[in-house]
């Protein structure tokens, strides 16, 4: 496939022969081939190149295979590593793998097996690899739901996140108000690139102070500063042949812009207190709800940066814009909240739809998603009434949860009873979700709102799921 992204595989042996056949194999097969003749030059070129795999074999002319194996595990404690050992060498692979190869192969090589242990190392390496995105996804709250729309503007956008993946490194700005689905947009072109089995991994550049986003971003060596207890691995070495994207790009220091844009130029960087250069290859997306433009006539964000993130500009229109994608939406949000929590609200009345195609939406798809779940959690049947919205045509009325209240205070508790842990569960979710929303989803502020303990609040997110609320909330 054209502009394929290749595995890179780092080739070490001292024999030239060997070298060079195995070396001329790899290409054939597709992969990218890095060689290495000594221990030194390998852990050298691991450390600048990030390769997905390493062939090392045992006898090095200047250390043991087994040491070179223990530096670049230092360097890159997740790589792929296999051993080439000469007959008789078995227990010395063994103690290998005890520190930490993936497998070993025989010498003289059967190019059948070897091949067979490179495909599987790989897949092992992409899983590790997945696993780490569904990590890092779930302790941030985020998870990726595509949903299309089907206005003419949400269309042609999608049209040119189609076109503009397929060209595999070029730079994307997305630009719109919070909550239209700008990292919907930056997943859509990581899934439809040659990217796409890589690493998808994302960073709000707000909310991190400086050095915390410098150390996120780039890494950092052990004892950089003051609680750099050990090295650490930034995102764009975990998004190495992947993607990275980051939101809120306008808020970005300046000195962290310019090492952005050397990065962006050269697909190099140094660790936070580190001396060696690194080389990556990232597609790198960025979204603001910022006019960067007009940062830049401010001085508050460089020209050459802005200039090289726009390569494609991508403007996602707000949803007051395009009233026929909330129809969409609603249905699905309705669908989904309904699955949550055991409900059949399924229709929208008419006079409710004409409320809700009114209202202008200030936080665009968020807020839509947000409004249905609790209306979904907090009211019953079928039907989606007017009454049940927190709003009229030109903005918020009362809290739902008040009139929820309201109506069950102000009328006779019917014979049959009602749920009270129920009732009071509800509005206990419904009081950190609205709280959380307020303070955009920051825990400590959300905590100092509801007056209770971080510990407590984390807690009953958890139990209520609403740390999955933040789905759509990110972007």
């Amino acid at each position: 496939m054209e502009n394929q992204v290749k595995s890179v595989i780092l080739l070490v042996d001292d024999q030239d022969t060997i070298r060079f056949f195995l070396e001329k194999t790899l290409v054939q097969e597709g992969y990218e081939a890095l060689t290495a003749k000594t221990g030194h030059e390998a852990v050298e070129i691991a450390r600048q190149h990030i390769p997905d795999l390493v062939l090392l074999d045992l006898k090095l002319p200047d250390m043991d295979g087994l040491e070179v194996l223990r530096k670049i595990k230092a360097v890159l404690p997740e790589i792929c590593v296999v051993m080439i050992t000469a007959f008789g060498d078995i227990e010395t692979a063994v103690e290998a793998m005890k520190g930490g190869a993936y497998d070993f192969v025989s010498k003289p090589i059967n190019l059948e097996q070897l091949l067979f242990v490179i495909d599987k190392g790989l897949e092992s390496k992409r899983l590790g690899r997945e696993v780490l995105q569904l990590k890092r996804q779930m302790d941030l709250g985020t998870g990726f739901e595509y949903i299309t729309g089907e206005s003419k503007a949400m269309k042609k956008v999608y049209d040119i996140a189609q076109q503009v993946a397929k060209t595999d490194t070029t730079t994307v700005l997305i630009e719109g108000e919070s909550g239209v689905g700008k990292e919907m947009v930056a997943r859509l072109i990581h899934q439809y690139s040659n990217r796409a089995k890589e690493a998808f991994l994302d960073i709000n550049c707000a909310s991190l102070p400086e050095q915390l986003l410098e150390s996120e971003l780039f890494g950092h060596e052990k004892g950089a500063f003051t609680d750099a207890k050990t090295q650490k691995l930034g995102l764009l070495e975990m998004a190495n042949r992947g993607t990275l994207f980051l939101d809120e790009i306008g808020e970005m220091s300046l000195t962290i812009q310019v090492k952005l844009l050397k990065v962006l130029e050269r697909m190099v960087f140094r660790r936070v207190g580190g001396t060696a250069d690194i080389h990556v290859s990232v597609r790198v997306i960025s979204a603001t709800n910022r006019d960067l433009s007009q940062e830049v006539a401010e001085n508050r964000f460089r020209s050459d940066l802005y200039y090289r993130l726009k390569v494609v500009p991508l403007t996602i229109p707000p949803l007051r814009e395009r009233k026929e994608d909330l129809i969409s939406f609603a249905k699905y949000f309705l669908n989904q909240f309904n699955k949550k929590f055991n409900k059949t609200m399924e229709e929208i009345r008419s006079d409710a739809l004409e409320m809700m195609l009114d209202y202008p939406w200030p936080g665009n798809i968020r807020e839509l998603r947000n409004v249905l779940e609790r209306i979904v959690l907090l009211e019953d049947g079928p039907v989606l009434k007017p009454e049940y919205l927190p709003f009229t045509k030109t903005g918020y009325e009362e809290s739902s949860i008040g009139k929820r209240i309201d109506r069950i205070l102000s009328q006779p508790i019917p014979e049959k009873g009602v749920d009270f842990d129920k009732v009071v569960s509800d509005l206990e979710r419904a009081l950190i979700l609205k709280a959380s929303e307020q303070t955009d989803w920051n825990q400590s502020q959300t905590a100092k709102l509801l007056k209770i303990k971080r510990d407590k609040l984390r807690y009953r997110m958890k139990s209520f799921s609403l740390d999955e609320s933040k789905e759509v909330s990110k972007s």
